[in-house]
């Protein structure tokens, strides 16, 4: 570690234990308090979960977690009435009287039982503004957070059958599908910024992107938008996404089910938890897939199997230990590719959308191990610790044509591509964080530190020919099609180890009743070190020729939220994160990371007694210093090296999304959407003719300037259609640019066969409709969904050669026994 890393890191500890120290001094004021805390249960001694407790007298509130558990903290002495309240359900109260210094206990039984509960929580429950998102590391509702939030509840998953991690951003507006090389896995792209495996984590820990997501074991799906690199370094300006799995619970119980599809799609789900012991609760959920597919010759087959297990040490420490195994073993598919005409580049539309032109062979076999350890430890009433370790092992292994670019007559060289690589994550995190008060001054502070270990491993084969055959897209019968698999074998294994670490601090400071302020710094570091080769036939090991890479930069973090009602808040704020860029500056030295400034305003707003949330937020993201091709050498000649690069560049993203969700009815619930997003280079070097350069004006590829949608469901309660439910969904994607972006200086083709000399086209957008009907008798239920009704026909384009349709029309099927 270098002086000006160990100057940056003392700097952030000194500071972090001040602060620890100043408000730790001032907490002991708050002992002169009392505690309320308390159990919610079902009449069936079930916990109840979600339920709203409130203080008539002060007008304070929280909410009943899994366990049915509650606590409200700094209540001064005094006798009090607890409001018992869940939208559906009859309002209780309870009378609690407050002693300083010791906390007062009340158990609070339901009338109704857990069945019952079940049902009622489908008609509503806590409004999103009123959700804290684990994501955040610190139980801070959206109402208080300077920050657009997204949650994708259960219900939603339940209810619109889930199959994919897609399927349920769907629900999140403002953020799109992408896809990759083959559509062996799933992106996504927010405030016109793609998010990568940086953007991805499992209940908190990152996580590898480069497979789909199992869907199953969902219990919501988390979003915070924007910049979140306070809180994990490394991550792009657009979104974090964190799945959230079904964890143990200390009652008995489970669902079995089974789900078919069109196109020979089935799958069973089973799904069992309860207590092992007064202190041990599991969970075990395993699903095994089938699916052929709308495009022909595609298939896939998924094993998985997710245990888990909760363990309560003491009322103050519980540990929990995940683990899961993903299996799944999929068809490359490249969809339908595009066409050349010498110029431009166009998607040949009038071929089927079920026509493939992989090789009868080609195969993606991936395999994801996942272990996970979260410790909670709560010191007294206000401080609090959480500790998390995980390590995630991917191994792909894939064999396949590639990249479908054919000339204007349809005739396309298939070449192949041999990959195999096995990724490596060693993850850890620590966050203190602490409920205090300085004076009259509330604070919600969080404390953390976090390291990760990614290593990469990728091999090279021998004895492989990438030249295949050649075949038309218009005529599959034009030549003779090659069926062989040609054979391959390791020749070299390259292991690339990247070391990351941070440390934040982060204090939402409450000045007033209406006022809050949140304020935080992040250090972070990163350092990509020179990878091992090792050949496997000599035994012989070399380095790589690329030198060591470190990367430090500082996040801040700065908001004002100002509630001039308790159901409206107005928010301001100003965050910043950086991305690490390849290449070299002009004296040959590493190129710094970027830094992107992002400015966020906001208004959310709660109605109904949170039963309808509507939200609006306004953005503008700015990379000034976007890396490009540098106009000239240190020694002032022209530069001409790609590779030499200068941080002069600038793009900007701006845009505004409206949410809106509630329940303002008994059985009807609603999530809908809208988002405009304007994504363009603002300032290159295309005027001073630096070829490679950007043009200043143009919209980034993949990046649609609108996108929309909305779900509606509906269950009836009357006796006579009582647990009928019927759905609509509706989701649309605007027309984007695809291909890639068109740069200064590139050459016109000098045959067909050439790149296009505009590498831009079009894609119109679409809309699809879904249409669900489900009926539940006591423990069994029926759930049907007919998706894309009108059978829409559009694509979703990687970059110019995987094109692939949308799925057409298709009925899903759920049957289900709940124990």
């Amino acid at each position: 570690m270098n002086s000006n890393i160990y100057k940056s890191t003392s700097l952030a500890y000194a500071l972090s234990f001040m602060l620890i120290l100043f408000l730790g001094f001032n907490a002991q004021a708050q002992i002169k308090n009392g505690i309320i805390s308390g159990t919610v249960k079902t009449s069936d001694g079930n916990p109840a979960a979600s339920v709203n407790i409130s203080l008539k007298e002060l007008n304070r509130g929280t909410f009943t977690n899994e366990s049915g558990f509650f606590q409200l903290k700094n209540i001064k002495e005094g006798s009090y009435t607890i409001i018992v309240s869940f939208v559906g359900l009859s309002t209780q109260e309870k009378a609690i009287t407050v002693t300083a210094g010791q906390t007062s206990t009340v158990e609070v039984t339901l009338t109704e039982t857990a069945g019952k509960l079940a049902e009622v929580v489908v008609t509503g429950a806590k409004g999103v503004n009123k959700k804290p998102v684990t994501i955040g590391k610190i139980e801070i509702a959206p109402m208080d957070l300077p920050q657009a939030v997204a949650i994708v509840d259960s219900k939603v998953i339940e209810q619109q059958q889930v199959n994919k991690l897609s399927d349920a951003i769907k629900n999140v507006n403002g953020v799109t599908l992408g896809t990759t090389r083959g559509t062996t896995s799933e992106t996504f792209i927010a405030r016109g910024y793609a998010l990568g495996a940086n953007n991805i984590f499992k209940n908190g820990a990152r996580s590898n992107s480069s497979v789909i997501p199992e869907a199953s074991t969902l219990e919501q799906v988390e979003v915070l938008k924007g910049s979140s690199a306070l809180l994990f370094g490394n991550v792009t300006s657009g979104a974090v996404i964190n799945m959230v799995t079904k964890q143990p619970k200390f009652n008995f119980g489970g669902e079995v089910s089974m789900r078919t599809a069109s196109y020979d799609f089935y799958k069973p789900i089973i799904d069992v938890y309860g207590p092992i012991s007064k202190k041990v609760a599991f969970r075990a959920i395993s699903t095994y897939e089938h699916s052929k597919s709308y495009r022909n010759s595609i298939e896939s087959e998924r094993i998985y199997v997710n245990p888990s297990i909760l363990y309560k040490i003491t009322n103050k420490t519980d540990v929990l230990v995940q683990g899961d195994y993903l299996n799944a073993d999929l068809t490359p598919d490249f969809g339908i590719g595009t066409i050349s005409n010498g110029e431009t580049s166009s998607i040949p539309t009038t071929i089927a959308r079920n026509s493939t032109f992989n090789a009868p062979w080609a195969y993606n076999k991936a395999k994801q191990t996942t272990a996970n350890a979260t410790v909670n430890h709560q010191f007294n009433d206000i401080w609090k610790l959480n500790g998390q370790l995980s390590y995630q092992n991917f191994d792909r292994n894939y064999f396949s044509t590639e990249r479908i670019q054919a000339d204007r007559n349809g005739d396309w060289d298939r070449t192949l591509t041999r990959t195999k690589t096995n990724e490596n994550y060693y993850t850890s995190q620590l966050n203190l964080t602490a409920d205090t008060k300085t004076g009259k001054i509330e604070h919600k502070l969080l404390v953390g530190a976090d390291a990760e270990r990614y290593n990469n491993i990728t091999y090279t084969f021998k004895k492989f020919v990438a030249a295949y055959d050649k075949i038309n897209l218009f005529e599959p019968s034009k030549y003779t099609l090659r069926t062989d698999m040609p054979v391959t074998s390791d020749s070299l294994r390259t292991e690339v180890p990247t070391n990351r670490f941070g440390i934040f601090v982060q204090d939402l400071v409450s000045i007033s009743e209406k006022v809050k302020v949140l304020a935080g710094l992040r250090w972070s570091y990163q350092k990509v070190i020179t990878g091992d080769v090792y050949n496997l036939a000599s035994g012989n090991q070399t380095k790589t020729t690329t030198p060591d890479k470190v990367d430090k930069a500082f996040s801040p973090r700065f908001g004002v939220v100002y509630q001039p009602l308790k159901s409206t808040s107005v928010f301001a704020s100003y965050s910043n994160n950086f991305v690490p860029n390849s290449g070299v500056d002009i004296n040959n030295n590493n190129l710094d990371p970027s830094t992107i400034d992002q400015y966020e305003i906001g208004v959310k707003n709660d109605f109904y007694n949170g039963r309808l949330s509507v939200n609006v937020t306004v953005y503008r993201i700015v990379n000034s210093n976007l890396a490009q091709m540098a106009q000239f050498k240190a020694d002032g000649t022209a530069n001409s090296d790609a590779n030499v690069k200068e941080l002069t560049g600038e793009t900007t993203s701006k845009g505004v999304e409206v949410d809106v969700t509630g329940t303002i009815a008994k059985g009807l619930n609603f999530i809908a959407g809208y988002s405009y997003n304007d994504m363009r280079y603002t300032k290159t070097l295309a005027e001073q003719k630096v070829v490679g350069s950007f043009f200043e004006g143009d919209r980034l590829v993949n990046m649609p300037a609108h996108t929309a949608n909305g779900t509606i469901f509906y269950s009836f309660s009357n006796s006579l259609l009582n647990g009928l439910r019927v759905g609509f969904s509706s989701f649309y994607t605007g027309e984007r640019n695809s291909g890639w972006n068109n740069t200064y200086g590139y050459v016109p083709p000098k045959s067909p066969k050439d790149q296009p000399k505009n590498r831009l086209f079009a894609v119109d957008g679409f809309t699809t409709f879904d249409l669900s009907l489900g009926y539940t008798y006591k423990k069994l239920s029926i759930l049907g969904k007919v998706s894309n009704i009108t059978n829409e026909l559009n694509y979703i384009v990687h970059e110019n050669y995987s094109v692939n349709p949308i799925a057409p029309r298709q009925f899903t099927t759920t049957l289900a026994y709940k124990f």
